[in-house]
């Protein structure tokens, strides 16, 4: 569908990028642009004359929707639809990002957050035409709709309904994520801004890709995490395995943030984005190649989003190096070094300094213990020596007598349990 972008601000010059980014990825054709610098009008966001010209906007380009990068309430919404031509959509920012949602939302988990999502965005306006309904005992007040007394109802209840049933999915999740860390892996989590790039790193730290994070398959998982110039190709969590010199970790590439977002809508989106406060270390991905201000503005949203919930240790990672010449690289990580204190480079299209990257990853993640077990010989044991092996960095292994012996570094939890399986083990008996 052809589409017009539009932007009110109140000071400054509004910045149409991303809408018209957002627009693409949502499959409409940006064949018109319209902004303007001004207080809002309570009754139509921009001004009426502004309105006047969007409508004629419409008509000459033969536009079927006009997508207004701003939050646009009921009213407005209507007074501005009433002036465009027959047969026109109006669309606020916060649709245009819930229709996008819906478009890639290809699992239940995904499915459920798009749903909350859209009826946390529909309750207050549900509310308005009730208010309106009830002081003017009209219904349909100023074309509004139908007032039904139920829906509001209607609506906080299936918000509880899906809440429980996201509450149930995320504690299986986080006994999954227990369970990895039983396992000897640590969890890393690949957060930032939409269309950084994350996808296109995973490919390139992963080793192979043998892990869902979600219960029905996510459709990135095939051979490689979808990696498009696209806004929200992730909409879900894709978890890849990765070797790193001394021990494996489990990446996990999860929906990208987004400036301005309300609360209600981040806070639909929790049960994913639990994936990256419950991690051992979280990367922060980077677009380089933008300007400063950009990356300025995109890391103080992410750094809201992460620092107040998150424990972990943050790195930031400045991808796509290789779309900016070593001089201006180096001028955009001085002028941003109070928000990014000693980023790593990188680029994952061409794999430039990731393996400086696994080396750091490796730095920041919670410390090995070391432990030195000697093993009787007996029927079992090679079997726990495969699975110290396999679940920790074997430093030595040596064979005396009847007994192996083991030097090697793991997380604590391992080193627990090969202690544990070590005093099960039973000597064969000599005849």
């Amino acid at each position: 569908m052809r589409a017009i972008v539009a932007k009110r601000t109140d000071a400054g010059t509004p910045d149409l990028t991303e809408i018209h980014d957002l627009a693409v990825a949502a499959g409409y054709v940006v064949v018109g642009e319209l902004t303007q610098t001004r207080q809002e009008d309570p009754g139509y966001v921009f001004g009426e004359g502004k309105v006047e010209e969007l409508a004629a906007l419409a008509a000459d380009t033969r536009a079927g929707a006009v997508i207004i990068d701003n939050e646009v309430g009921p009213y407005q919404m209507y007074n501005i639809g009433r002036a465009m031509p027959d047969g026109v959509e109006v669309i606020d920012r916060f649709t245009l990002i819930l229709e996008i949602f819906g478009q890639r939302a290809n699992t239940r988990k995904a499915q459920l957050q798009v749903e909350l999502a859209e009826l946390r965005y529909e309750l207050p306006r549900a509310e308005a035409k009730a208010s309106l309904a009830k002081r003017d005992e009209r219904p349909g007040f100023m074309g509004l709709g139908e007032y039904d007394e139920s829906r509001e109802n209607d609506i906080k209840a299936q918000i509880s309904n899906i809440k429980a049933e996201l509450d149930t999915i995320g504690k299986k999740e986080e006994t999954r994520r227990e369970r990895r860390r039983e396992s000897g892996f640590d969890l890393v989590a690949l957060a930032g801004y939409t269309n950084a790039g994350k996808s296109t790193l995973l490919r390139r730290l992963a080793a192979e890709l043998d892990v869902d994070e979600n219960e029905d398959k996510h459709p990135d998982l095939d051979t490689v995490a979808e990696s498009k110039d696209m806004l929200f190709t992730t909409l879900g969590t894709t978890t890849r395995r990765a070797e790193l010199d001394r021990r494996e970790i489990l990446l996990t590439d999860t929906v990208g943030f987004i400036s301005d977002l309300p609360h209600w809508l981040v806070e639909s989106f929790q049960s994913t984005l639990d994936s990256v406060y419950r991690a051992d270390l979280v990367l922060l991905v980077v677009d380089a190649s933008e300007d400063v201000q950009t990356i300025r503005e995109k890391l103080v949203t992410c750094h809201d989003t992460l620092y107040d919930r998150n424990e972990a240790p943050i790195v930031t990672v400045f991808n796509k190096i290789d779309r900016v010449d070593d001089d201006k690289l180096d001028r955009k990580l001085a002028a941003l070094s109070g928000l990014t204190p000693n980023p790593v480079t990188v680029s994952g299209l061409t794999g430039e300094n990731v393996e400086s990257l696994r080396e750091r990853v490796e730095r920041e993640l919670p410390d090995f213990e070391r432990e030195r077990l000697l093993l009787p010989m007996g029927e079992e044991t090679m079997g726990v020596v495969s699975w110290i092996h396999d679940n920790s960095y074997v430093i030595d292994e040596s064979y005396e007598n009847d007994h192996v012996l083991l030097d090697f570094e793991a997380r604590p939890t391992i080193v627990k349990r090969a202690r544990a399986k070590a005093a099960d083990l039973q000597p064969v008996e000599r005849a």
